[in-house]
This record gives C-alpha cells, sequence and structure tokens, in this order.
C-alpha cells in the first residue's frame, strides 16, 4: 500500500442545483457541513501527507470548519472550473513534493467513500494511474433531441460501461502535465482521468461500493446522512 500521498479536493464550486444560500459544500449534513465530514473521512485514511483544498476567493465559511486547522490540512485559491480548482492544488504540491508523489484527487460533495475502497485504490503499484468507480447496472440509453425532446437513439451496452467516481489517483507530474495541457487546448475535463486519457493513459478501473455517493440534488443529502448513520452508528461520538 502507498503511503505519503496527497489528496486534493476542488471546493470552490457554486453547487448551483441546490438552489441552496450557500456553496453545496457547506449544507449541513448531520448538523455539520458536508465539506467538513468528507475531510473528517480523509484524515482518516491510512498514509496521508496532506490535504490541500481549493476555495473559491470569495469563501467566507471554510475557516470556521473544525479541520480547517488541522496540521494536514492546507488552502489555495481555486478557479472557476473544477479542473482549474485541481490545477491550482497540482501546482501549490509541485513547489514543494517530487513530480513522483502519488496524489489523489476527491470530491468536496462525496462524504461517504468506504476506508476498504480507498485501501483497495492505495493497494496498486506505486505508478499506477487508477479511479473509483462502479459497473452500470441498468440500462444504459444514449439519446439525441427530437424537436427540443430527448429521444432514444441507441441502447449502449451495459458491460462496457463504468460510472466514474473519486478519488482519482496519478503521479502528482503527470496529472499536472495533462490537465495543463488539456486546458490549454480546450480539451473537455469532466475529471481528472480525462484529462489523462486525452494524453493516451488508461487509467486502472478499482471497483468501488455504490454508497460513495456525490451529494448533488437536495434529495441527495438524506440519502447520504442515512448512509453515514449507518455506518457510524455505533460510534456516535465520533460525528
Amino acid at each position: 500500500m502507498i503511503t505519503d500521498y496527497w489528496v486534493v479536493v476542488p471546493a470552490a464550486g457554486a453547487g448551483k442545483r441546490m438552489g441552496a444560500d450557500r456553496p453545496k459544500q457547506y449544507l449541513p449534513l448531520l448538523g455539520r457541513p458536508l465539506l467538513s465530514l468528507t475531510l473528517h473521512n480523509i484524515l482518516s485514511w491510512p498514509g496521508l501527507a496532506g490535504i490541500v483544498v481549493a476555495l473559491s476567493g470569495e469563501d467566507k465559511f471554510f475557516p470556521y470548519l473544525k479541520e480547517a486547522k488541522h496540521p494536514l490540512v492546507h488552502t489555495v485559491t481555486g478557479g472557476e472550473e473544477r479542473a482549474d480548482s485541481v490545477l491550482a492544488a497540482l501546482q501549490f504540491l509541485l513547489e514543494r513534493e517530487d513530480e513522483d508523489t502519488p496524489v489523489l484527487v476527491h470530491d468536496a460533495a462525496r462524504p461517504c467513500v468506504a476506508l476498504d475502497d480507498i485501501a483497495a485504490l492505495l493497494d496498486i503499484s506505486t505508478s499506477t494511474i487508477a479511479l473509483l468507480a462502479r459497473p452500470a447496472s441498468d440500462t444504459v440509453k444514449h439519446s439525441l433531441s427530437v424537436h427540443g425532446v430527448p429521444c432514444v437513439e441507441q441502447t449502449l451496452d451495459r458491460t462496457q460501461i463504468w460510472l466514474a467516481q473519486t478519488p482519482q489517483r496519478a503521479p502528482l507530474g503527470l496529472l499536472h502535465s495533462c490537465l495543463s495541457r488539456a486546458l490549454e487546448q480546450g480539451e473537455m475535463v469532466t475529471d481528472e482521468a480525462s484529462a489523462l486519457e486525452a494524453y493516451g493513459h488508461s487509467p486502472q478501473l478499482v471497483e468501488g461500493q455504490g454508497d460513495n455517493i456525490k451529494v448533488t440534488r437536495p434529495s441527495d443529502i438524506l440519502v447520504a446522512e442515512t448512509i453515514l448513520r449507518l455506518r457510524y452508528a455505533p460510534t456516535e461520538d465520533n460525528r
């Protein structure tokens, strides 16, 4: 299992789909801000060297988080898009760490990732690029627009479809190089793996659990709270 790795958490977004009075990473779950629960989870991962959180320049909530004062937590100013925020964090690390340092990028809105999944992602060779993902279980349809209405164009082979999760892992220098090039050349970058794929790399898929949900819409909050209550029920004082 690798050790001395860093985790990058892009947390500069507004989360507009929530329609809330604050960015979604600060919405309450079990009485604590979502980002606080995510950082609390990450700080329990074995072999962690540190965390870099990319924040909006206008962020006024982060300093009040308990985890903001942890010695392993660092911050940088993020950008307009997720990729810009990740790149800012990677630049921070390049000024301090070797290019071969393993980096895991994890969504601020995924507080429920299980320690077993993290162990599986870490328990592969040091140079491997990889991500947590789930094989599709539903029938997958490819759509097209007919007079502005989405309609089915074809049914895809779901045995070839995986749903990406985070963390996603790569060596620091390689990820910085691919992400920089992708942004400069206008490539579509929806996650870190897509930047690596654009330049000939094939990240390994590590099957993760289905409860590693991303809180995106209001209904996801209830699901995430239920998962966390069940997981931590025997140790309520660790909330």
